[in-house]
Parts: C-alpha cells; sequence; structure tokens
C-alpha cells in the first residue's frame, strides 16, 4: 500500500516523464526520418546518374520475383538479380529519353506478334494463328470480367512496352554497325595469308624469380601505369572458427546401443508372472513397430542390389528371409535390416531393337513406313540378332527406332509391371540369353534379355545419428570461452588461441558487399553485414549462430573502393614487372648476336612453326604470341629480326617462306560475316559500354 501511495503522490511527475518520453520519440522520427520498417522514407536503393531508384519499388519488385521464383532462389540472390535488372532498365531508360524512343499500340501488337505471347491460345483465331482482333478482344474482356488476370497483364504490357523499346533501340545502333569491302578483304587476308619461320626462344623461366628485385614504388608504378587492371570494389577480408553442432563419438555409440535394444524380444519378470515383449526381430506387426521406434516407416517395395544401400547391398542380398543384419552405420544413421520376403530372378536387365510404324503410339512423325513394312523389318533384325556373331547392341544402335539406340537398346533393370504387358511378360518369361520379337502399341520389339537378378523386401530400423543435448551445451560453452579468450588478447593472437585448442582458422579474403555464401559456412549475410558495418573495425570478434553451430569471427582487412594499394595487387603485378625485368636482362645480354650464337650461348635449340597465320598467333611449343607472329609478317622472306620480347620469353625469328593467300573476285561475303558478328555482340557490348559509363551509386548494404 505504502508503494502505491508513493506513486499516488508522483503522479504529475509521472505524467510529465511518459510526456516528454513520447515527445522525444516523436522529434527522434522527425529529425532521423526513419520509417518503423527500418527504411529511410523516400530514399533509395541506387542512384544512376543522378536518378533515384526508390527503395520502395524495388521492394515491390523483389516481392514479385520472390513469387514467381520461389524457395529456389535466396532472398540476396532475388535483390542482385532486381537491382541488376532495375539498374539496366534506369540506363536505358535515359538514353531512349535523350532519343525519344517511344512505342505505340501497333508497334506493342506487333511485338506480341513476333514473341512468345503469340502462342497464348486467348489471342488466337480458330486456326490457332495470332489475331490483333482477337487480341484486343481478350484483353478487353480481362479488363472487364477478370481484373486479376488483367492486372497481370499489365505487367506483362509494361515489359513488352520496354522490350520493344530496346529492340527499336539496339536495331538503331546496329544499323550503324557495317563493315566494308577493304575490311572483309583484310578478314581474308589474315585467316589465309601464311608464314613460315625458324625460331629461338629464351624463356622467361630461365631466369629465377629470386634473382629479380621488385620494390614498393616499381609495385606503385606498375599499378599507376595500368590502372583500368587494379581498380577494386570494396571488399573485407575475415577468419573464422567454426564450432560444428556435430554428434560425439558418445552420441554415436548411445545411437547404436539404443536400436540395439530394439532388435531381440524384450523379457520383463514380475513376481508372479514373466513378460515378453515382441521387438524387431519376431514383430507380427512390423509396421505399426517401426512407426513407434524407427524414423523411416516400413517401405514395401521389393529392391534390387543396385537400390540397397552400397556399405551392405552385397550382405543384404546373400541374406535369407527371416535373417537379420546390423546395427550398421550409414550415412548419418544406423540402422538393422531384416529381409522380409525375396523373389527369384525379380529385376530383369534387357535390350531392344524397337521397330515402329507410321501412326504407332509415340512414333517418330518423319517414320512413313506401313506395319507390314515395320513387321518385315523386325524379323529381318531378329534373324540377325539371333547369329553369334552379331553384336547386338551395335545392331540396335544402328537400326532401332527408339530413345535407347544410342545406348545400345540398353533399358538397364526393371520390374514387374513397369513395360508394356507383352514386353514385359516375354522379358520374364524367358531366360537370360534369349532373343524375340514382340508387338505392342509402340512397334516391333527384337529383345534380348540380358540379365535377372532377385529383389528382395526390408524392413530397416533407423535412428538419425544427431548431437545430444549435453553436446549442444559444450559446443556452446567452447565457442564462448574461445570467444571470451580472444577478446581479452591482442587480434593477432586470434590464431595462437584456436590452435592451443587444436580449433582450424579458416580465412575468406575479398568479400564483396552485396556477398552471403561464405566458404565453409554456406548462407551467412549476417557476418557479410557485420565485417561491412563502419562502425566494425580490423581486429573485432563476434560470434555468430552458424548453419549447425557457431562462428567466432574475426575482421582481418578493408579494401576500400578504388586503386588497389602495393601489397594487394602485388600478386598479379610481380610477375608482370619480372617478366618486363627478366626481358631486358635477356635482350641487353643478347643483342648484338647471331640467332645461332644466342642459341649455343642460352643452351636452346632452334624450333620451326609452318603456315602461322594472323587470326590463329600460335608458336608450337610457345602458345599464343601476336607480337612475334605479327612481326614475322612485317619481315620480307630470308630476313632475320630482332630480339622480340614475347609472351614467355625473348623470341629471335627468321622468315623461311610467305605464301600469300589466293585473290577473291568479291570480299562481300567477307565483310557481311564480319557485320553479323559485330551485330550479335552489340546487344551486350553496347549496354556494358553505357554501364561504365555511368555514374552508379549503390546503396544495397544499406537496406538489406
Amino acid at each position: 500500500m505504502a508503494i502505491l501511495e508513493n506513486i499516488r503522490k508522483r503522479t504529475t511527475v509521472l505524467i510529465l516523464i511518459i510526456g516528454l518520453a513520447l515527445f522525444a520519440f516523436v522529434i527522434s522520427g522527425v529529425f532521423s526520418s526513419n520509417n518503423f520498417s527500418g527504411g529511410k522514407v523516400g530514399s533509395s536503393v541506387a542512384e544512376v546518374n543522378g536518378e533515384n531508384i526508390p527503395i520502395d519499388e524495388f521492394r515491390a519488385q523483389v516481392e514479385t520475383a520472390s513469387r514467381r521464383y520461389g524457395p529456389s532462389v535466396t532472398s540476396t540472390q532475388l535483390v542482385n538479380m532486381v537491382y541488376d535488372q532495375e539498374v539496366r532498365k534506369t540506363i536505358l531508360d535515359q538514353q531512349f529519353e535523350d532519343l525519344g524512343i517511344d512505342v505505340e499500340s501497333d508497334q506493342i501488337i506487333e511485338f506480341v506478334r513476333t514473341s512468345g505471347y503469340a502462342q497464348i491460345p486467348d489471342f488466337q483465331d480458330e486456326n490457332g494463328v495470332f489475331n490483333e482482333q482477337v487480341f484486343k478482344s481478350a484483353i478487353a474482356d480481362w479488363r472487364a470480367n477478370d481484373p486479376l488476370r488483367y492486372d497481370a497483364w499489365l505487367q506483362d504490357e509494361a515489359s513488352i512496352i520496354q522490350a520493344a523499346k530496346e529492340r527499336m533501340y539496339f536495331n538503331l545502333v546496329k544499323g550503324g554497325v557495317t563493315a566494308t569491302l577493304a575490311e572483309g578483304e583484310m578478314n581474308y587476308d589474315m585467316a589465309n595469308d601464311k608464314v613460315d619461320m625458324q625460331y629461338i626462344r629464351i624463356p622467361y623461366t630461365s631466369i629465377p624469380d629470386s634473382t629479380i628485385e621488385v620494390s614498393k614504388s616499381d609495385i606503385q608504378s606498375y599499378i599507376n601505369d595500368h590502372k583500368a587492371l587494379f581498380e577494386q570494389d570494396k571488399a573485407r577480408d575475415i577468419r573464422f572458427v567454426y564450432f560444428e553442432e556435430k554428434p560425439s563419438a558418445e552420441d554415436e555409440n548411445n545411437v547404436k546401443a539404443a536400436i540395439s535394444s530394439l532388435i531381440d524380444d524384450k523379457v520383463t519378470k514380475a513376481t508372479d508372472t514373466t513378460y515378453v515383449e515382441k521387438q524387431f526381430r519376431n514383430t507380427t506387426d512390423m509396421a505399426a513397430f517401426l512407426d513407434r521406434h524407427s524414423d523411416a516407416k516400413f517401405d514395401t517395395i521389393y529392391k534390387a542390389k543396385k537400390d540397397l544401400p552400397s556399405v551392405v547391398a552385397d550382405t543384404l542380398m546373400a541374406m535369407s528371409v527371416g535373417e537379420i543384419y546390423g546395427p550398421y552405420k550409414d550415412g548419418d544413421a544406423y540402422k538393422v535390416s531384416k529381409v522380409m520376403d525375396r523373389k527369384e530372378n525379380g529385376t530383369v536387365k534387357a535390350s531392344h531393337i524397337l521397330i515402329t510404324w507410321e501412326g504407332a503410339e509415340r512414333a517418330n512423325p518423319s517414320i512413313t513406313r506401313t506395319k507390314e513394312e515395320a513387321e518385315a523389318e523386325a524379323n529381318r533384325l531378329l534373324a540377325e540378332a539371333r547369329k553369334e556373331d552379331v553384336i547386338f547392341s551395335a545392331l540396335a544402335r544402328d537400326n532401332s527406332d527408339g530413345p535407347s539406340a544410342p545406348r545400345g537398346g540398353d533399358l538397364g533393370y526393371f520390374q514387374e509391371g513397369v513395360m508394356a504387358d507383352e514386353f514385359n511378360d516375354f522379358c520374364f518369361g524367358n531366360p537370360t540369353g534369349t532373343v524375340g520379337l514382340v508387338e505392342t502399341q509402340f512397334g516391333y520389339h527384337v529383345i534380348k534379355v540380358d540379365d535377372k537378378q532377385d529383389v528382395i523386401q526390408l524392413a530397416t530400423l533407423s535412428r538419425e545419428i544427431e548431437p545430444s543435448e549435453e553436446t549442444i551445451n559444450t559446443l556452446f560453452t567452447n565457442a564462448t570461452k574461445y570467444e571470451m579468450a580472444v577478446m581479452d588478447a591482442e587480434p593477432e593472437d586470434f590464431g595462437d588461441i584456436a590452435r592451443e585448442s587444436n580449433y582450424t582458422v579458416r580465412p575468406v579474403n575479398k568479400i564483396k558487399e552485396m556477398e552471403e555464401n561464405l566458404p565453409g559456412l554456406g548462407s551467412q549475410r549476417s557476418i557479410v553485414q557485420w565485417a561491412f558495418n563502419d562502425d566494425t573495425s580490423v581486429g573485432d570478434i563476434r560470434r555468430f549462430n552458424a548453419n549447425n553451430g557457431y562462428a567466432v569471427v574475426q575482421l582481418t582487412k578493408k579494401y576500400k573502393k578504388g586503386l588497389m594499394a602495393p601489397e594487394d595487387a602485388s600478386a598479379t603485378a610481380l610477375p608482370a614487372i619480372r617478366k618486363e625485368l627478366k626481358a631486358e636482362q635477356i635482350i641487353a645480354a643478347n643483342k648484338g648476336k647471331t640467332m645461332d650464337a644466342i642459341a649455343s650461348d642460352n643452351n636452346v635449340s632452334p624450333s620451326t612453326a609452318s603456315a602461322v597465320t594472323l587470326s590463329s598467333p600460335t608458336l608450337p611449343g610457345a602458345g599464343r604470341e601476336p607480337l612475334v607472329v605479327g612481326t614475322a609478317f612485317a619481315l620480307e622472306q630470308d630476313q632475320t629480326s630482332d630480339l622480340i620480347e614475347g609472351n614467355t620469353g625473348v623470341f629471335m625469328i627468321k622468315v623461311t617462306n610467305k605464301t600469300e593467300a589466293a585473290d577473291v573476285e568479291n570480299y562481300s561475303t567477307y565483310a557481311q560475316n564480319l557485320q553479323t558478328s559485330a551485330a550479335a555482340r552489340v546487344n551486350g557490348a553496347v549496354y556494358n559500354a553505357l554501364k561504365d559509363k555511368a555514374e552508379i551509386e549503390d546503396k544495397r548494404a544499406t537496406f538489406y
């Protein structure tokens, strides 16, 4: 009562405090401009050349894509997919607006006529052909009587309009793509002018990398001279220790013991009587027993050897009815199996040659033979197949009309009731090796019975091997102890502390901002978001719930968008710089020497290359060397080159023969091929060029 009295005395103060709290809540909302969903009002997921892609519209597109693709695509994959689509649409729409590209209703109809939409039955006349009036009537009917279908059509129509604009735009670009007769002639000459040469090559590998000194300033200079090669996006390096929630050896033994206790009858002795509980070995209702005690139900289907677990297939097939085998481990479970029944020769392996006729069920439309002709051909092949020196598979491959022809007619193993009745009866009614002829609705079959095997019906008592509660608690404790230990230590001690406890440290480098899958952990978007959070510093550590366990993660490095630092670029830059320095050394050491002297001084042998072309500048033993081959075409016959810095070494060449391509009366065909090839690349090349030029600010990571 005293407490209530004190509250009553302070009513005014409480009202004031609550009011100030509400006021603060409202004001903070105004200043932060946050809505209740966590996004900013009026904010955008990207900005393309100054134009925003609103987050609300973007989320609606992601939701639509989610319904279309279902659970087969992750949320991050959907976001990235929709982002790429929206950026493309925005970039192209800007081009359409600049050029005044738009489509009218007749262009929409023409697009529908020449696209897959023309196959929609509602848009076709009685002859199954797209009809403009039928199309318009169908849309009008949907609008009046089927609003949901009409709304769906409006979305399709927006896609059609966009596709029609794109087709118009890219066709305009393609209209400017051409190739002259001179270009056609040059293309012809590059493929058909040939040169023979003798060459020596001093490979760069002849100088050990360890003898080439490259400084940090050398790498920086190389980066500055090749900026396009060393542009990078924001990225992060992490390392982690994974505590996987998996069964211990004790858990496995407990499952094995539990399943073993269910095999033999359970005998309970009381004062006056003895109770016997029939278990797996002697139960009279196997289905009910497995329902109560097993993770897998009783499967009544008979199994061939190939359908049994490989670890026990031979053992199970050799057992008699009523015999039991187990416990045995199969994957993540312990099992005990009992043979309930056996059918001798219950599965057959057969091959056949199908000879069908025009009008037979599932016959290829190209087949025109009559039924009588098919029967005569089948009898001819039957006689051929029964000859001792004839290989049935080869006969089937060359003559069968069936889909198994490429496999030599092999149908594999099958049980009764799978094939057509006549086919089934022949295969199961005749011994292995029999060749005969039957007729079914599909045609005439020349059949060879290849093999027969027994099938068995199994009852399997199965228990999944799962981590116990004690194991799970121990795992959590170990993860927590490790997390606390590394957080109290220096950042660089992360690995040493892990090794002291025999934990494995796994690094993951160059993670991008919108990635979600991490090697060894699977989908872990939360870890990626944490690594890119502005408040997360290099060396920071955090424990995450990972798939079936925990991951203690440390951020080890941040990469800024822009040019790589020398230490990050060294893996790419060092080999290229070393190659340049080696080339300088080799050229300096051999300058002014003859080809024979260079070969002798460098312990290399001359090689030859014949019929080399500019369009395929490959040298035997050296690979692709366009500069070397180009130099050869610039030389006269019997002329020797200076030293040439190639891709794989320093070369000196001597042209031994040059063959010019035969003149062609008209190069228009070659010019047309060039034009067609260039036009085929327009759509992708133009968009990529526009995207490279565009100023794109990606804000996805703010929302996802």
